[in-house]
């Protein structure tokens, strides 16, 4: 079910669940929507817990935020608590793929009744971030920050959230990347320039609630040897958790492996 709120004078767009267990807050990647939780909202995941996914600014049906500051790790942190407070998920547990992930980490500050932490798609970046060690190379990491994508970026970008041949039907990729706003790219590539993001590696070894690392074995965008190099003391059952036959969204390539896994994961927490 979509719901609405109102924050900083914009519309917000979220969707719920019908479970009522423990609430679990999903945060979509970039040029993405809440439309890409589908498969966990209306399986068991939501039919068990209190699934809420929102569409962070400028995506699916919110509302760009008028203050263009506001397409930041922070500004978008700041979104996502308040529609916690908004959906009474304080005490969640945050859920982000890509994008998500890193707003995730951000936000964990303001979340004092934080439950768990499960990111995929996310590498934690330190100050200064390792990108050349985080990020495998990749045609499409140029349409990250791109304000606007012509067609062959724009396909790029979306073959790049699948492993290489995926046979995935990936239209609604494609329907997500074209209503997002391309400001939001540009807008979050100026901030992080500006270095306006907490250190996810002190977040994430400072974590007294349990973080799940998930990769996709087939990941063409994020670098799994960097993922097993972190040590975060807090890290779900001691190691990064691969699933196979998927890369950057093994939540949409390999939907029943990943809600098995997560499912395990929030049983936990």
């Amino acid at each position: 079910m979509s719901k609405q709120i109102e924050i900083k004078g914009r519309r917000v767009s979220y969707q719920e669940s019908e479970g009522s267990g423990r609430p679990v807050l999903f945060i979509h990647g970039n040029s993405a929507s809440a439309g890409t939780w589908a498969a966990q909202l209306d399986g068991p995941i939501g039919r068990r817990y209190r699934c809420v996914a929102l569409d962070l600014p400028g995506h699916g049906d919110s509302e760009a935020p008028v203050d263009p500051n506001d397409w930041s790790l922070p500004g978008y942190a700041e979104v996502v608590r308040s529609v916690a407070e908004a959906t009474d998920t304080t005490d969640a547990v945050l859920v982000g793929w890509s994008l998500g992930g890193h707003i995730a980490l951000e936000a964990v500050p303001q979340f004092p009744e934080l439950a768990g932490v499960a990111i995929f798609g996310t590498p934690p970046m330190g100050m200064p971030p390792s990108m050349e060690q985080a990020f495998l190379p990749s045609p499409a990491m140029g349409a990250t920050f791109a304000p606007e994508l012509d067609d062959e970026l724009e396909r790029l970008f979306v073959e790049g959230m699948v492993a290489a041949g995926s046979d995935l039907d990936l239209d609604e990729f494609f329907v997500d990347v074209r209503r997002s706003n391309g400001g939001a790219r540009a807008g979050l590539g100026a901030s992080m320039l500006e270095g306006r993001f907490l250190d996810e590696l002190e977040v994430i070894n400072g974590l007294a609630v349990p973080l799940a690392i998930i990769h996709g074995v087939e990941e063409q965008l994020v670098s799994g040897d960097y993922l097993d190099s972190l040590t975060p003391p807090s890290l779900w059952r001691g190691a990064v958790q691969r699933i196979s036959g998927s890369g950057h969204s093994p939540h949409r390539e390999t939907a029943d492996q990943f809600n098995a896994l997560l499912g395990e994961f929030l049983a936990d927490c």
